[in-house]
């Protein structure tokens, strides 16, 4: 079969993406058009199909991500030299509801563990949740001192550093100890110990009142002021935490308990195409399963909201994904950045020229299926179904954030490639198989064997079933390198 050397997304576009680096001069068969290729044209990157006017639209997915600054002709490069962002200012929204419920599917089973108040979990694992960033150290030396605690049915023990916990004010303050209670709650996390030092402005009396009703067994307190050794008194409750967490074995359980989180990150011109595309399959086939799945990165919507908002169950989420996306650029024009001041340098490298280009990429992660409901930074999904999340587009911010809502596991997208792991296992799915073959280390699933001609159907079945396993205790890439950190977002001042 003759490889395809470029994409027209959909019958509307102007442009084509190419999936391979075509030389200038090639001459390329395109829904039964030939076109001379005038310039050379990286992989990832978008080819003009037709003469386009400058201040004439491009037309990519179907939309709009741009407009021509010059006049070019059929076959010549479109990217930053030649393209520009039409976003500008705030837009008003309008509910015109299209809703495509995903046939239901019976949910397969796998094996997993059943916490005590009834809620699944993927991962057996005591983690250390330090209050405040002056006790990061100690965190890391007891997690690195009791690693003889982890065998039989305990899968890990961890401890999560961070810089927050004291010297913010008001709303930052509040996010960190909604955030930091939330991990807390995760249900990978059979046993947590809470590491305080005393003084700082994150008191255990307002961790506790944060996490609300919990079960002593599961989760330990150690102030540090108040120890004499304060290593041997973890290396005690440790011994608790472990003694508790070890009565947990796998059984049986029905993928329609999973909660999954979606995000992308050093994106390229093929992300929209291959791996996010596949990952957006495979949430309908979840949802389908009656799962659900979380989509963020609030900024990467910008430009994209026709893909979305329309998909809004009903009015009331329809009113929370606007005021959610809204609340997003008012948080930038309250810091008086532009709201539109993406993509990356190293997504422009990849061939995403606007924000409406990287948006309309990022969103396709989300599928087909209705957005069910829409959660607040530190909140919790409790809705079956599509769910969006109020985030950021950091790597680390985001999946941080989609794990303290409840995501078992994170699907991590990438065409350029990243190490870093969340607190929940980390797949890393390649846009592309020359980063699949060349970061044997990271990657765990090649999405570009769609560039080569699989279906995005059948990329997102084998996805499916590395889920499966994931979920039953495969490790990832990231697990196996033992790559896990946690970040919060951050928006006052410092004391």
């Amino acid at each position: 079969m003759k490889r395809m050397k470029m994409i027209r997304i959909a019958a509307a576009d102007n442009v084509a993406v190419a999936l391979y680096p075509i030389s200038k001069g090639e001459r390329i068969e395109l829904d039964g058009q030939t076109i001379e290729v005038r310039e050379e044209i990286p992989q990832g990157h978008k080819m003009s199909l037709v003469p386009i006017r400058s201040g004439e639209n491009i037309i990519k997915y179907g939309f709009p991500i741009g407009h021509a600054t010059a006049d070019v002709k059929a076959g010549m490069w479109m990217h930053t030299h030649n393209v520009r962002t039409n976003l500008e200012g705030e837009i008003k929204y309008s509910y015109h509801p299209a809703l495509a419920y995903p046939t239901p599917a019976e949910p397969e089973m796998f094996q997993g563990y059943r916490r005590k108040d009834g809620r699944a979990a993927i991962r057996n694992e005591i983690w250390i949740i330090p209050t405040v960033g002056c006790v990061n150290d100690i965190a890391k030396k007891i997690a690195a001192d009791n690693q003889d605690l982890v065998k039989g049915s305990i899968d890990g023990l961890y401890a999560f550093p961070h810089p927050f916990g004291c010297s913010q004010t008001g709303h930052d303050h509040a996010q960190t100890r909604r955030l930091l209670a939330a991990l807390a709650r995760h249900p990978n996390a059979a046993a947590v110990l809470v590491l305080g030092l005393g003084c700082e402005n994150l008191t255990h009396e307002q961790f506790v009142e944060e996490l609300g009703d919990y079960e002593p067994e599961r989760v330990k307190f150690l102030t540090c002021q108040e120890e004499e050794d304060e290593l041997e008194a973890a290396k005690a409750l440790l011994r608790q935490c472990a003694e508790y967490a070890g009565g947990f074995q796998r059984e049986p359980i029905p993928v329609s308990e999973l909660v999954i989180g979606m995000k992308c990150g050093g994106s390229d011109g093929l992300s929209g195409i291959t791996a996010n595309p596949a990952v957006g399959r495979f949430s309908d086939m979840m949802v389908a399963r009656g799962a659900s799945t979380v989509l963020t990165e609030v900024p990467e919507m910008f430009g994209a909201e026709g893909f979305l908002l329309d998909r809004c169950a009903d009015e009331t989420v329809f009113q929370k994904a606007v005021d959610m996306i809204n609340g997003f650029k008012n948080y930038f024009i309250s810091h008086n950045e532009v709201v539109y001041d993406n993509p990356s340098p190293g997504n422009k490298q990849g061939g995403i020229t606007t924000l409406e280009d990287k948006s309309c990429g990022c969103v396709q992660k989300g599928g087909t299926a209705p957005i069910m409901d829409v959660v607040g930074y530190g909140g919790q999904v409790t809705t079956k179904g599509l769910n969006m999340l109020y985030g950021p587009g950091n790597d680390l911010v985001s999946a941080t954030a989609m794990t303290a809502a409840g995501a078992h596991m994170i699907l991590f997208t990438t065409g350029r490639g990243t190490p870093f792991g969340a607190p929940a296992p980390t797949i890393k799915i390649a846009t592309n198989t020359r980063l699949s073959e060349r970061k044997k280390g990271w990657i765990d699933f090649n999405a570009g064997t769609i560039a080569d001609g699989e279906s995005i159907g059948a990329a997102a079945e084998r996805l499916l079933q590395l889920v499966i396993e994931v979920a039953g205790g495969r490790k990832t890439k990231t697990e196996e390198l033992g790559y896990r950190e946690i970040s919060i977002f951050k928006d006052g001042v410092v004391l």
